[in-house]
């Protein structure tokens, strides 16, 4: 395909879109993706405004521009904005030129800028890179920097795009773009077959669109033309028409500032919005078009269950905050209520111990530790002056299955709190540990810190980062938030922050023993470990005296079914991650379901009670 046909395709060719539909309702989807984050300021600014009080969802970013380090800070700013790298060749205006971060001759002039053109242009006589001898070696290594300090930078990029087509100038390059992806768990959205890849359709403007007003009414006849169940994609550039972009140009693109101005008009309009509002138009990010489970219909009897169930939920003064059903690897219903939102994450509590076990899990698959080390062995200059025989013989496989020694939850224990002056980890080594290791069941989120500052320990990176390249990016789980010690060690056990979604993927993994898009993600191996039984459990605070007095079963409490690597087996032999004040990630193999849930209810075994009455015949 040769440039002026690529062009064509991205002015909006027609593209069967996949059918997108939830708890039988089905509406059009649309992907707002604005572009070149970091080449001026008025663009960093008119990025930010589009997103916070407008319409876009997703943004590209460019690491040779001069404001790409302010781009950086504003994305840290604004999480929930969906980020992309924009992969740069060509340095087009006059007034301002970018240069590779490598030596790539092929690809600079004389005076080592970007050539300002991609293809052929009258104006610039032999000045693009498709009229010189540009060598496919180069563009690999200039890509790979661009991406690499990206990721340094931005660890949550969600996908990659081309400044001006530099992703499918060509068949070869597009190939190359396609191998890059797939390494860096990075989706290019703009290669040459990206709409067919990911089930989208380009649209653009109907009509004229030289100023504000005709943008707003040619954008706005191309959404009364959006189709139920079909996906979208819009792509725009704004900016701010001020002093700065006034200097902006090139040889037939003059007006810059004021066209690009238009574009956040559009972006930021009232009128806009309540189209779409009233179009029931539902707006996703880039990276839900790429990596966001797929939708079908659910069955009637689902349906009825679901309606069913939060009538229960209600009846019962439940605080859910949002459920999501998934069979099949379908989403087939989902649903958002009281503070739960589905673009915002919240709060997971101790599901953060299942993120936790699994980057032990990597660790331990690229040989980093093995589940025989010594907890002590890690920190050698923060252990007490005694070490006890039972501290000594602690292990990784006793911190991850609860069974270290301690008779309770370090972080609710007066004694413990007497030692706030000391740092986490030295105050958990130096706590008295009553039970020989591998033999005492009890609850024990300072437990999973340790885990954390375990692998920080052997990887030189905090617990989040060392998981985006492994879990969190090849799932699309983006604008993680995770809390930390004041010795600057994600927590583990808690403080961590997901959408509905994200847990759902989370729980889909587990499901398909460790396996995404064909990918062996995480070990098979260690799924089956992680969500076997390892060891008998009893409710949190309880040990097997107190859970004898209580009188609770195994029949009728999901707490008594056995505990894995920091998760928990449940009735119907079903497993899951589980914090407090409602949140799950149910994984039932029976069913080939999962059911994520964030809410804030107290009393957890009558909300699963609910879920098992009403939800799981239906399934």
């Amino acid at each position: 395909m040769n440039l002026l046909s690529h062009k064509y395709l991205f002015a909006g060719c027609l593209l069967i879109a996949g059918t997108l539909s939830a708890w039988g309702q089905s509406a059009p989807s649309l992907a707002i993706r604005i572009d070149d984050l970091g080449a001026f300021h008025s663009v960093n600014e008119a990025c930010i405004e589009t997103y916070q009080s407008g319409i876009a969802r997703s943004v590209e970013v460019m690491p040779v521009a001069a404001w790409y380090p302010e781009a950086v800070r504003l994305l840290k700013e604004n999480p929930g904005l969906d980020a992309g790298l924009h992969l740069v060749i060509t340095s087009e205006w006059e007034n301002v030129k970018w240069r590779p971060l490598t030596h790539c001759p092929s690809l600079t002039d004389e005076n080592g800028y970007f050539y300002p053109m991609m293809g052929p242009n009258p104006a610039y006589p032999g000045q693009s890179v498709m009229e010189n001898k540009w060598d496919i070696k180069e563009v690999e290594q200039e890509f790979r920097a661009q991406i690499e300090m990206a990721l340094r930078n931005i660890p949550q990029l969600s996908h990659m795009t081309g400044h001006m087509l530099s992703t499918g100038f060509t068949k070869e390059v597009n190939e190359l773009v396609l191998r890059l992806a797939k390494e860096y768990n990075l989706p290019s959205i703009d290669r040459m077959d990206s709409p067919q890849d990911y089930q989208f359709t380009y649209i653009g403007y109907d009509g004229p669109n030289r100023t504000s007003a005709e943008k707003e009414e040619s954008f706005i006849r191309s959404l009364n033309k959006l189709e139920a169940g079909k996906r979208y994609l819009f792509l725009d550039h704004p900016a701010l028409d001020n002093e700065e972009m006034k200097t902006v140009f090139h040889i037939g693109y003059e007006q810059v500032a004021l066209d690009r101005q238009g574009v956040t008009d559009l972006l930021t309009s009232p009128r806009v919005k309540q189209v779409i509002e009233e179009k029931g138009i539902k707006l996703i990010s880039i990276n839900q078009l790429t990596k966001g489970l797929p939708r079908s219909t659910p069955s009637k009897k689902l349906e009825k269950a679901m309606e069913k169930y939060l009538e229960a939920v209600k009846n019962a003064g439940q605080d859910l905050h949002s459920i999501m059903i998934v069979q099949h690897g379908n989403v087939l219903a989902e649903k958002w209520m009281s503070e739960g939102k589905e673009d915002e994450p919240h709060v997971l509590n101790s599901v953060s111990k299942t993120f936790t076990a699994s980057a032990i899990g990597f660790a331990i698959a690229e040989g980093k530790l093995k589940l025989t080390d010594k907890v002590i062995s890690f920190f050698p200059d923060q252990l007490p002056a005694n070490i006890s025989e039972n501290l000594e013989a602690m292990t990784i496989h006793d911190l991850l299955t609860m069974t270290c020694g301690h008779d309770g939850d370090l972080r609710s224990n007066e004694r413990a709190a007497r030692n706030a002056d000391k740092g986490w980890v030295e105050q958990f080594l130096a706590y008295p540990v009553d039970h020989k290791p591998g033999t005492f069941f009890a609850y024990n989120s300072p437990g999973t810190y340790m885990l954390s500052a375990i692998v920080q320990k052997v990887t030189g990176e905090k617990l989040v980062d060392y998981l985006y390249p492994r879990l969190f990016r090849p799932l699309g789980i983006v604008n993680v938030k995770w809390q930390e010690s004041p010795e600057g060690i994600n927590c583990g056990g808690w403080g961590l922050y997901l959408k509905t979604e994200d847990l759902a993927k989370m729980g889909q993994l587990f499901l398909q023993k460790g396996k995404w898009d064909g990918q062996q993600v995480l070990p098979e191996e260690w799924i089956a470990e992680a969500s076997a039984k390892q060891v008998a459990s009893f409710p949190a605070g309880m040990d097997p005296e107190a859970a004898k007095k209580s009188k609770i079963s195994e029949n009728t409490n999901d707490w008594m079914q056995g505990y894995g690597y920091q998760m928990w087996r449940c009735r119907h032999n079903a497993y899951r991650a589980d914090g407090a004040d409602g949140q799950y990630i149910l994984i039932i193999p029976e069913k080939d379901a999962v059911i994520a849930v964030t809410a804030h209810i107290g009393d957890m075994q009558a909300e699963l009670d609910l879920i098992w009455k009403y939800l799981l015949p239906a399934l």
